[in-house]
């Protein structure tokens, strides 16, 4: 009876397989029998190259079973055999501490290099596009790095990013330029306020194009520095272009900023144009420019510092609050079902891509010792093309008189033989 059970299980047996250096060897074939073969057929692999597996822990929730298997580092060798490896002890301080960071006190004192590592890895877990940690996360940053954080802000024609991350946008400091080009402000906008701090003291280029500005929003951007000389002390650089309510009155705040060397005012509200380039000239020594400026070419300033890819993590974020509704196509439905005309709304389109830059609407102005002492080369190409236009002009002169000397002595043969006889 044994005999029997004994016989039947090795008939029930399958395929054996044996590790020899590191490969899969099948002993008996599947053949049932209880012989063991030497391995005729070829050694294949049971996993393919990269193979890697997942440490599965007894835990209960997601979060402990992620912690636990992120101190591993699983890896197939060449050989077949699996390996796992813990990761450096900074690897996994560095990760808790970027985890947890918006429950840091503080970050002043901390090395830069560090700060940044730890920067970079926060922002890979997303954590400063949480609506509430996320802030006091990147408020640690910025109290204690300033300027390396962010040195520059580019915001054009994304008024999205403004209205959702505004709390955030207001927390960086030290920046030197911000652009806000196209984003519709208003005199009352709180970020518009912001600016005025002194925490953005140190802003040098502010581009304000076409924000619905007007002179009441200027009196209240030059009131620091008119009442109490602090604020935009510092500003060098000055777009209020296409802002069509702002008008002679509101020019006359801007002579407070005593280190503006560039503004442009294009496209703006002004009823006497030679009146307001006067005033500027006499009050802070700006000269009116004939050509378009390089300074106003709005693809010089764009956002650079450790949370750059956060501001682009923050426009996705926008980007998909607008998307199209399902909703939408049962709606065009109905409306031609009641004979109604659908209502076309055009896309707001900023006005710094559609505009074309006319030599008679250009009121940019420079200082004149910057732009002499910042292009001794262009002053000199226009003093080199005046000569050659007056050489030119010189040279066309003494053609024409030699031309017409030519014609009076030009003599015909009857005129010759005229002379003959006498």
């Amino acid at each position: 009876m044994s005999h029997g059970l004994e016989s039947d299980s090795l008939l029930e047996t399958g395929p054996i397989y044996v590790r020899e250096n590191g490969h899969l060897c099948m002993v008996n074939g599947g053949s049932g029998r209880g012989k063991r073969d030497p391995p005729t057929a070829k050694p294949f692999r049971l996993f393919s190259k990269g193979f890697s597996v997942e440490l599965r822990l007894n835990r209960e929730d997601d979060g402990a079973r992620r912690e636990g298997r992120d101190h591993f580092i699983f890896t197939y060798t060449k050989e077949g055999n699996l390996r796992y490896s813990a990761k450096s002890l900074f690897s996994l301080v560095l990760g808790y501490i970027s985890d947890n960071v918006d429950h840091v006190d503080s970050l002043i004192g901390f090395p830069e290099q560090i700060a940044e590592k730890l920067f970079s890895a926060a922002e890979a877990r997303h954590k400063f596009t949480e609506p509430v940690t996320g802030l006091r996360a990147l408020q640690k940053f910025t109290e204690a790095y300033g300027g390396l954080v962010l040195c520059s802000l580019c915001l054009r024609d994304r008024y999205l990013v403004i209205s959702e991350k505004l709390e955030e946008i207001k927390s960086f400091r030290e920046l030197t330029c911000l652009d806000l080009s196209c984003c519709k402000l208003g005199d009352n906008h709180e970020l518009l306020e912001h600016i005025t701090k002194e925490s953005l003291s140190s802003v040098t280029r502010l581009l304000l194009r076409d924000n619905c500005l007007s002179d009441v929003g200027l009196r209240k951007m030059t009131a620091p520095v008119r009442v109490m000389k602090r604020g935009l002390e510092n500003l060098s650089i000055l777009d209020l272009s296409c802002n069509p309510e702002i008008t002679d009155v509101g020019i006359g705040y801007l002579f407070s900023f005593k280190k503006l060397n560039y503004l442009d005012i294009s496209e703006t509200g002004l009823k006497d144009i030679k009146a307001v380039i006067q005033r500027l000239q006499t009050q802070i020594n700006l000269v009116h420019s004939e050509v378009p400026l390089k300074e106003f070419d709005h693809s010089n300033c764009k956002t650079e510092g450790w949370a750059e890819q956060t501001v682009l993590q923050w426009e996705q974020l926008a980007l998909k609050t607008i998307k199209p509704q399902e909703n939408l196509k049962s709606r065009t439905a109905a409306q031609h079902f009641y004979g109604k005309r659908r209502r076309i709304e055009d896309p707001v389109k900023c006005t710094l891509v559609l505009r074309k830059t006319k030599a008679s609407a250009n009121l940019q102005f420079y200082k004149a010792n910057v732009q002499n002492r910042l292009f001794p080369l262009l002053k000199k190409e226009v003093a080199a093309s005046h000569q050659l236009k007056k050489n030119k002009e010189k040279t066309l002169m003494e053609q024409e008189r030699e031309t017409s000397k030519q014609k009076h002595t030009c003599l015909t043969m009857e005129d010759w033989d005229l002379l003959n006889t006498y």
